[in-house]
């Protein structure tokens, strides 16, 4: 029976969330690359071109549309207008409850007095009969003048006052009445109405794209932030890749020129060494004294010089100039010995700058190249100088022959020892260091390497 497969573990959600959050981490970076690609100006484009087709979006029907509603509303009783009142029949004229007439007398004071009696008719006033005419009834009446109209006496404006009153007392009775009606009514028809409801249909336009605008700002308004920020990211990711190369390319160069120093002093010690050996066991049989000189020279020499190679071409670090002439010394009076008469040299370098900062193995390429092209070849030799000296705050050690000349001796090198030296100086130094060649006004040639100025202690710090 075949074993039953075991179910595979489950997968947790931060490992089914990884790929769509590497997916996103990939696309923001393109993003941002995109952005920090294009101008300012081509990105406030965009940004108005955004904001436009926005606006356009928000106007179309797929993003608005109609919600009805029905809502209940409390029924309220309408208002009720006055009604007009129904025309009334024409009434007979009334005979008027109070009635004042004038006397018809005669003359003012003729009569004596006024009657005055109220009956269904009204108010009759009436001039009372003078006694003259009771006694004489057969005599013809006397036409009386026309009378003269009197001003209202105070009786008459009391009466008039009186009606007034009354009149107006009767039309607010009658409105009173009316208004009482009326309220009555409507408090009848509220209280048929009270709690009574109905359905009302309420229409309202949405508008779901109006968030679209709020959205587009806040796009434009990170994409600027992510545009400064990631530029800058951009450009120290870039200066730390270009350090890192250059870093890379100078240790590869260093290497490389070390491992050129390194060849090429492996093919000059031993010709120099042997031509040495060579030397000391001819001046065994002729001159012993010199052969024993020549001997502990050489011994002086290689106890000088290996310390200094190996630190050379293990850290390639400066080193000051006292264990450079440590070095030079011991070869010169090893050069000396061997060519006799025809060599004369001298070391013309202060005690102050025995402690100044100097990379290794250059003095003595120049004064290997001194020797081999310049005066070895020429018959009656020369005279050899080092110099030490302070230029413009810089270090100057030089090397001066009198020699054939620069290229002009048969046994002229390829140049590869001076081009090691020149790569050595633009790597510890950049500019700031150089060597020049010069020809001597006398015949023969002088280098000079000049590097700032620094001073060691014991340790060889700086």
């Amino acid at each position: 029976m075949p074993p039953t497969p075991l179910p595979a573990p489950a997968r947790t959600w931060r490992e089914r969330a990884e790929p769509l959050l590497d997916a996103s981490l990939r696309g923001f970076h393109r993003y941002a690359s995109w952005l920090v690609s294009i101008s300012w100006w081509r990105f406030l484009l965009l940004s108005i071109l955004l904001m436009i087709v926005v606006s356009i979006t928000q106007s179309l029907p797929l993003f608005r549309y109609t919600v009805v509603e029905w809502v209940d509303e409390p029924v309220e009783p309408p208002e009720e207008a006055d009604e007009p009142s129904a025309p009334q029949p024409e009434r007979p004229p009334r005979k008027p409850l109070i009635k004042i007439e004038k006397p018809r007398g005669g003359a003012s004071g003729s009569s004596e007095g006024v009657d005055i009696s109220i009956d269904e008719d009204g108010i009759r006033i009436r001039p009372r009969a003078a006694p003259a005419a009771a006694s004489s009834p057969a005599s013809a009446p006397v036409p009386a003048p026309p009378a003269t109209p009197s001003p209202p006496s105070e009786a008459d404006r009391k009466v008039d006052e009186a009606v007034r009153q009354a009149e107006q007392a009767a039309r607010e009775a009658a409105a009173a009445a009316k208004a009482a009606a009326a309220e009555s009514k409507r408090a009848a028809k509220e209280a048929g109405l009270q709690g009574a409801t109905r359905r009302v249909e309420h229409r309202r336009t949405v508008h779901w794209g109006s968030f679209l605008t709020d959205l587009a700002l806040i796009w434009i308004f990170a994409s600027a932030i992510v545009k400064i920020t990631y530029k800058g990211r951009l450009q120290a990711e870039v200066k730390a890749a270009r350090a890192t190369e250059t870093a890379e390319a100078e240790s590869l160069k260093r290497q490389v020129v070390e491992a050129r120093m390194a060849a090429m002093q492996a093919q000059i010690e031993p010709h120099f060494l042997f031509n040495t050996l060579a030397s000391i066991d001819h001046l065994i049989e002729t001159d012993p004294r010199r052969a024993s000189q020549m001997q502990k020279n050489l011994i002086a020499l290689l106890r000088a010089s290996m310390p200094t190679m190996r630190e050379a071409q293990d850290s390639g670090a400066p080193r000051d100039l006292a264990r450079e002439l440590a070095v030079i010394r011991p070869y010169l009076q090893i050069l000396e010995a061997r060519m006799e008469e025809r060599l004369a040299t001298e070391i013309d370098v202060p005690d102050g700058l025995l402690s100044a900062e100097f990379p290794p193995m250059m003095i003595q390429t120049l004064v290997e190249n001194a020797i081999k092209h310049g005066l070895e070849p020429k018959p009656e030799g020369g005279s050899l100088r080092i110099k030490a000296e302070i230029v413009h705050g810089k270090l100057a050690v030089s090397v001066s022959d009198t020699g054939m000349g620069f290229g002009k001796a048969p046994t002229a090198g390829t140049g590869v020892g001076l081009a090691n030296i020149r790569e050595r100086l633009q790597l510890a130094y950049g500019a700031r260091a150089s060597l020049a060649l010069t020809e001597n006004a006398a015949g023969g040639t002088t280098a000079t390497i000049t590097v700032p100025y620094r001073a060691l202690d014991e340790g060889g710090r700086a």
